[in-house]
């Protein structure tokens, strides 16, 4: 598989992870203090997938600058990602919004770098 074909099928894979998170943030909104368990196990397989999959391009057939940056940008996002679940998920505490907003908006930008990166 090529490398564009590669970044392609890892935007598609985050754009997925995407809207799992959209529909876990309306959950918060509307007052629940975390999504379910799955579907938050499900939200980090995909992103992990589609991360790995971005990882594995750059180190064997190397990716442009701005895919790189889309890269570090998503990286910040999973961090974010990660604190939300190791911190309040797992403890069984309420999602902070304040969190929950700056991880959906650093990941929506790294996406659209990744999109731009794929396919302009």
């Amino acid at each position: 598989m090529d490398p564009g074909m590669m970044l392609r099928t890892a935007v598609v894979l985050l754009a997925i992870t995407g809207a799992g998170g959209l529909l876990m943030a309306g959950m918060r909104f509307t007052g629940r203090p975390r999504p379910p368990d799955w579907l938050a196990m499900l939200h980090g397989l995909l992103a992990g997938s589609g991360l790995t999959l971005v990882l594995y391009t750059a180190f064997t057939a190397g990716l442009a600058a701005n895919a790189l940056l889309g890269l570090a940008v998503m990286v910040l996002a999973a961090l974010g990602g990660l604190i939300l679940n190791l911190r309040y998920h797992t403890q069984g505490e309420a999602l902070p919004v304040w969190l929950v907003l700056l991880h959906a908006a650093v990941a929506a930008v790294g996406l659209v770098i990744f999109a731009i990166a794929a396919w302009g």
